[in-house]
């Protein structure tokens, strides 16, 4: 059966993010991710994890400007210095964490920066982050994402994330499926996930189209899951989701899969 992992970034917003792990715990959460740990101490939230028996599964290097809209920077001509010094933070972070993977968000380039030149970057920067990574034993991820909630992001199709993953070549990068972004992008989320299985270290649910809880929208996670089953996924599935009231109150789609689990 899958193993879920709560998004400490959107769940749990009812009290203070340090006191999120110990909820999530408590809900039957054995892994935890989040978009991004860096206002905090690693020491912090280590000690957090320990106490409540969970593990990092998942966290973004950084983004750029989140506040001002910058979705991240590996694809960001110019930006490479910054991209390079935030890969070095996160993996200091992932070593204090013991999480073995990171998403690397690609950016949202501007009109004046071409496809191709941003492509160039891209490469460029994922093949220098997955040698970094490599020697801390952590996998990248790279994740499309669809447009209308992030305008001009650089990934959005799954052909397009593996194309860029072989092209790189790298053993350490793998694909990041996130199931409410490719229902909007492109549909056709088993077949999807058939092609691709192999080169996917990480995948991530919600409800289509309003990003509530799985059990919400057009989305079949039953069929989701059990067809994860069935392909012999092994890795973790991140509730990534904004819940439609009290997190609690929203996790009865949940608890049939903890009690399968046990």
């Amino acid at each position: 059966m899958p193993r879920f992992a709560a998004n400490l970034t959107l769940l749990y917003q009812e009290v203070p993010f340090l006191e999120r792990f110990r909820e999530a715990a408590s809900d039957g959460f054995r892994g935890v991710e989040c978009l991004f740990p860096y206002e905090h101490c690693a020491r912090d939230i280590r000690a957090r994890l320990d106490d409540a028996g969970l593990t990092q599964v998942l966290f973004n290097t950084p983004a750029g400007d989140w506040a001002s809209g910058e979705r991240g920077l590996a694809a960001l001509p110019g930006r490479e210095a910054q991209f390079r010094d935030g890969v070095e933070l996160a993996l200091d972070y992932a070593d204090a964490l013991g999480c073995r993977q990171l998403h690397v968000m690609a950016g949202c380039p501007d009109a004046s920066q071409s496809p191709a030149q941003c492509r160039a970057v891209y490469l460029e920067n994922l093949a220098y982050a997955s040698e970094q990574a490599a020697a801390h034993g952590v996998t990248l991820l790279i994740e499309p994402i669809n447009v209308r909630d992030f305008p001009r992001y650089f990934l959005t199709r799954q052909d397009q994330a593996h194309a860029i993953r072989q092209e790189v070549g790298a053993s350490n990068l793998k694909v990041q499926f996130d199931a409410y972004h490719c229902q909007i992008a492109e549909g056709d989320l088993a077949m999807k996930l058939r092609q691709h299985i192999a080169d996917i270290a990480h995948v991530q649910a919600a409800g289509v189209p309003a990003r509530h809880e799985p059990d919400t929208g057009e989305v079949n996670y039953p069929f989701i899951f059990r067809l994860l089953d069935e392909l012999g996924y092994s890795g973790w599935v991140g509730c990534e989701y904004r819940p439609q009231g009290e997190t609690r109150a929203g996790l009865g789609w949940l608890k049939p899969w903890l009690r399968a689990t046990r």
